[in-house]
C-alpha cells in the first residue's frame, strides 16, 4: 500500500496540537486541505484516526498507535535535517585520508593546520600507509583521498592532482664527516653502508633506477619500512641515508647529521592528492581538497 507521505506529516501536526486549525496554522495551509488529507489517510488505512468534537480532535486507539511510530519517524527526520545542516555549515563532518609517511610530513600536516583553523568541528581520520596500500584503500572506499609521493602507479579510475615538489638529500652521521667536505659521486657513496626504504617501496624503486642509470647497483645495508626511521639510524652513525630534506632540517641545523653534497643531483619528486572519479565527495572532503591545494600555491 502506498500512502502519500505528506498525509503522515499533516497527521503528526494535527495529533501533536490536538487541533486541525492549529495544525493548519503551523503548516501554513488552508484548514480544508488539512481536513481532506486526514480523511484521505483514514481512507487509505481503513480506520478512524481521530474523534472530532467542538473542542478539537482526539486520537482514537488506532490513531495513538500510529502516532507512536510517526512521532519517532518525524524525530529521526528532524535529527537528520539538523545533522545535514551542521555538515553543510561545516560544523560537523568526517574525512578519511590514506597517507604515506613522506606525504604526511611534506604536505598533509601543513594542509591540516590550515583546514582545522577553518573547520575545527570536522573529524579527520589519518591512516598511515605505503603508497600502493593507500591507493588500494582509496579504490575500495576505505578513504576519501590518498596523499602519496611519486613514483606510484595509480591505475584507472583515479584522478591525481599535483600538490607540491620536494627534494631528497644525502646525509650522514658525525663519524662519516669526511663525506661532507666536498663533492661525492654515487659510485663512491655506495662504498659506505646505505640506509633506505626497502623493497617493495616505490622509493626503493626510484633509487634503484637512479643508480642503475649510472651503472650502479642500489643495495642498501639497512632497509626500513617508513621514511621517519632513517634519521635516527643516521644519528647513530649506522650508515648514510637518502631522505626528504624537510625530515633532516632540524638535525642539520643542530649539527646532529651532516649533508653530503652529491655530484649527481637527485631529481625532484612530487606529493600528489588522489581521489576516485566515481565517488561523490562530501562537503567536508571537497573543502579539504580546496584548502590543501591552496596551501601550496
Amino acid at each position: 500500500m502506498f500512502t502519500n507521505f505528506e498525509y503522515y506529516r499533516i497527521f503528526y501536526f494535527v495529533a501533536k496540537h490536538g487541533s486541525i486549525t492549529a495544525a493548519a496554522n503551523v503548516l501554513m495551509s488552508a484548514q480544508p486541505n488539512v481536513t481532506r488529507s486526514i480523511r484521505n489517510l483514514e481512507r487509505d488505512l481503513g480506520c478512524a484516526l481521530f474523534t472530532r468534537s467542538n473542542h478539537g480532535v482526539k486520537l482514537t486507539p488506532e490513531g495513538e498507535k500510529l502516532y507512536e511510530h510517526v512521532a519517532i519517524a518525524y524525530a529521526q527526520i528532524a535529527e537528520g535535517e539538523a545533522e545535514l545542516a551542521a555538515y553543510n555549515s561545516m560544523e560537523k563532518g568526517v574525512i578519511r585520508i590514506g597517507v604515506s609517511e613522506t606525504a604526511l610530513h611534506e604536505a598533509l600536516l601543513a594542509a591540516l593546520e590550515n583546514y582545522r583553523r577553518l573547520y575545527p568541528g570536522v573529524h579527520v581520520n589519518i591512516l598511515n600507509y605505503s603508497s600502493q596500500t593507500a591507493i588500494a584503500a582509496l579504490k575500495n572506499g576505505a578513504v576519501d583521498f590518498a596523499m602519496i609521493s611519486t613514483p606510484f602507479d595509480a591505475g584507472a579510475g583515479l584522478k591525481t592532482t599535483h600538490v607540491k615538489y620536494f627534494h631528497d638529500i644525502a646525509v650522514c652521521g658525525k663519524d662519516y664527516s669526511e663525506l661532507s667536505g666536498g663533492v661525492v659521486r654515487l659510485k663512491d657513496l655506495i662504498k659506505y653502508p646505505i640506509v633506505s626504504l626497502g623493497k617493495p617501496s616505490r622509493t626503493f624503486d626510484f633509487y634503484s633506477k637512479l643508480f642503475a642509470r649510472r651503472g650502479i647497483s642500489f643495495t642498501p645495508d639497512t632497509e626500513v619500512s617508513t621514511s621517519d626511521q632513517i634519521l635516527p639510524i643516521i644519528r647513530r652513525n649506522l650508515g648514510v641515508g637518502l631522505l626528504p630534506e624537510s625530515f633532516a632540517t632540524k638535525d642539520i641545523a643542530d649539527g646532529e647529521v651532516l649533508v653530503i653534497n652529491l655530484a649527481e643531483k637527485i631529481p625532484p619528486r612530487e606529493i600528489c592528492l588522489i581521489k576516485r572519479n566515481d565517488h561523490s565527495l562530501s562537503i567536508a572532503a571537497k573543502e579539504f581538497e580546496r584548502v590543501t591545494l591552496e596551501s601550496f600555491k
